[in-house]
This record gives C-alpha cells, structure tokens and sequence, in this order.
C-alpha cells in the first residue's frame, strides 16, 4: 500500500500537508502555507523531487 497525501487547516487558519504511510503513520508533516494551492504546490514539489535519490542525504 502507497502513502497519502493530507491537507489540513492549522489552528491560524493556515494550510499544512502531512504524508501517511499506507499504515496511517505520518512520515512527513509540511510547513504552513498561506494558501491551499501553496500548500498543493508543495505536494507536488515533494512528489517530483521524492523521485530523485540524490536530492538526500543519509
């Protein structure tokens, strides 16, 4: 099973995304944004650079 991508609202009324692990553990929480297509910019941001192994250090 594949993780999932989550958008929330923090308590200042700004966006945050958290990414879950096919069992519901969260192994990525986001920074705020002020918007929710900011906040789904930075999914993507995420999805094209998660790809590249060289974008980590271990």
């Amino acid at each position: 099973m594949s993780g999932k991508f989550e958008i929330d609202k923090a308590s200042n009324e700004q966006f945050i995304f958290r990414l879950k692990a096919g069992n519901g553990e969260i192994i990525l929480a986001s920074e705020q944004y002020t918007t929710k297509t900011a906040c789904e910019n930075g999914i993507d941001s995420v999805r094209k650079n998660s790809a590249d192994d060289s974008n980590f250090e271990r």
